[in-house]
């Protein structure tokens, strides 16, 4: 299995997991959702596939996936420490933005 935050690195696949989180969704729809190739779409979704965050079932022609929530949730405690890190990168430099807005409007 393919190291899951390595493959979650990637912007493309994490808004992919997002569209496809509690839900099914066409592999077609999925692609109609962006800015590149069907092919590219395809080669992310077999990525999410290979690590196991997502399933897939074919009906018909159609190819259909859902994000594994189950698979997931060893993730959990990970991911939220990520995006705490990265939200407090983000409020650091929120705030040191807005004292230079209040230096120059004191000036």
């Amino acid at each position: 299995m393919m190291d899951a935050m390595a493959i979650l690195a990637d912007p493309t696949r994490r808004a992919i997991l997002q569209m496809v989180w509690g839900r099914e969704l066409a592999a077609g729809k999925i692609a109609a959702s962006f800015d590149v190739t069907a092919g590219a779409i395809s080669q992310h979704l077999a990525k999410l596939r290979e690590a196991g965050l997502v399933r897939m079932r074919r009906a018909g022609r159609n190819w259909f996936y859902e994000a594994d929530l189950e698979a997931l949730g060893p993730l959990a405690p990970a991911l939220e420490a990520m995006w705490r890190s990265k939200l407090d990168e983000l409020r650091a430099l929120a705030e040191s933005e807005q004292r230079k807005i209040d230096k120059e409007g004191a000036a």
